[in-house]
């Protein structure tokens, strides 16, 4: 049998295969032997039919998203469309034709970004709620730190007509276990510009020794201390204490920390969204659509990698020794800042930033968030 006979047989066994997995089928390419009538000019690549596969192990897809897969493209960096072994002839050049089984959980994140991203775009910015008017006797304060964890709380705060400022404020600098300070600011850069890998921006940090700037508890408090004097500044590493300075009667509780796996797929969105949308826009659906999306994941937070706890540790002895020094009011111990041993992950496995993107493309885009809803 001549080369040329064997790759028209490999083409309608791949095709196929095609029509199966658009069926629901799950079949591996390797275990797949039906020919099949060909649909389009040319066979869907290794990585669309791999991913399509493994949305079908995952749960029912429905015939518009299989076509969206099937001719999404493998976005950012890495290897070109893949053609199948076995229905493809070789060539000089290009990439030699894969084994779907073989395509990593990297290559097919390419795909499956490319998808999420083009429901992004389509779910637009949430509209903003309307906020209820400042209660004129309300406290004063300021509640700076980790955006992680301050954000969330103030946002409570205003929806309940306490909004931050006025004359004569409290400064309020929250702070927490630095191990998980560090993993906050890592997720507010994935859901920004994006970023580099958890392990690579965090070996560079060590590497410069230095922190993110709010992660910094003391760096912030001197800041405002030169604005507002010492006297003025509480630092807080114990929740039990905001009550009390936010002027509410209700315990504050700090947000709950997202699945690991929820910044790195987020990271590798805000790259390819980049190319689609730009400024304001491109903030705004990060913040406002794709980190409602996740926010539900189940799944570990981010811990420090083992490499990097040691050098953490320092720098919690360093900022608890300078807010004990500048004569702050401190609410808590400052033990409270050493990398803590909660159960964590270190890395984001590929594998399981893989598995977020298969669910939160079949649960498809929440088209109202509870910022819309009235």
């Amino acid at each position: 049998m001549n080369a040329s006979v064997s790759a028209d047989q490999g083409e309608r066994r791949a095709w196929g295969w095609v029509h199966h997995l658009r069926d629901g089928g799950t079949t591996p390419w390797a275990a797949w032997l039906e020919p099949g009538t060909p649909v389009a000019p040319v066979v869907p690549g290794a990585q669309q039919l791999e991913l399509l596969r493994r949305l079908n192990l995952t749960g029912p897809v429905s015939p518009v998203l299989a076509d969206r897969v099937l001719g999404a493209s493998a976005v950012g960096r890495g290897r070109p469309d893949l053609q199948l072994v076995g229905a493809a002839q070789l060539t000089r050049f290009g990439p030699r034709p894969a084994d779907p089984s073989e395509v990593s959980a990297n290559e097919l994140l390419r795909v499956a970004t490319h998808v999420l991203t083009e429901d992004l775009v389509a779910a637009g910015v949430p509209r903003r709620r309307r906020t209820p008017p400042a209660r004129p006797w309300r406290t004063r304060y300021q509640l700076l730190g980790d955006p992680e964890l301050v954000g969330p709380i103030l946002a409570g705060l205003v929806a309940r007509g306490r909004p931050p400022g006025g004359t004569g404020a409290r400064v309020v600098v929250l702070g927490a276990d630095l191990g998980r300070m560090l993993a906050n600011a890592w997720t507010v850069r994935c859901f920004d510009l994006g970023a580099r890998s958890w392990r690579a921006w965090t070996r560079r940090l060590k590497e410069q020794d230095r922190l993110p700037g709010r992660a910094d508890v003391a760096l912030v408090a001197r800041q405002w201390a030169r604005k507002v004097g010492p006297s003025n500044v509480h630092v807080v590493l114990d929740p039990a204490a905001l009550p009390d300075l936010l002027g509410v009667r209700h315990p504050v509780e700090l947000p709950a920390a997202p699945a690991a796996e929820v910044p790195d797929l987020g990271r590798r969105i805000a790259r390819v969204l980049g190319l689609h949308v730009a400024g304001d826009e491109r903030s705004a659906l990060l913040t406002r659509r794709l980190r409602p999306w996740l926010a539900d994941a189940p799944g570990l937070p981010l811990g420090l990698p083992a490499e990097q706890l040691d050098w953490a540790g320092k720098h919690a002895e360093r900022i608890g020794r300078q807010i004990r020094d500048a004569g702050y009011a401190v609410h808590g111990e400052p033990d409270a800042l050493l990398p803590g041993d909660r159960a964590m992950v270190e890395v984001p496995s590929d594998m399981a930033t893989l598995h977020l993107a298969l669910r939160t493309m079949l649960a498809g885009t929440p088209r109202t968030t509870s910022e819309e809803a009235e």
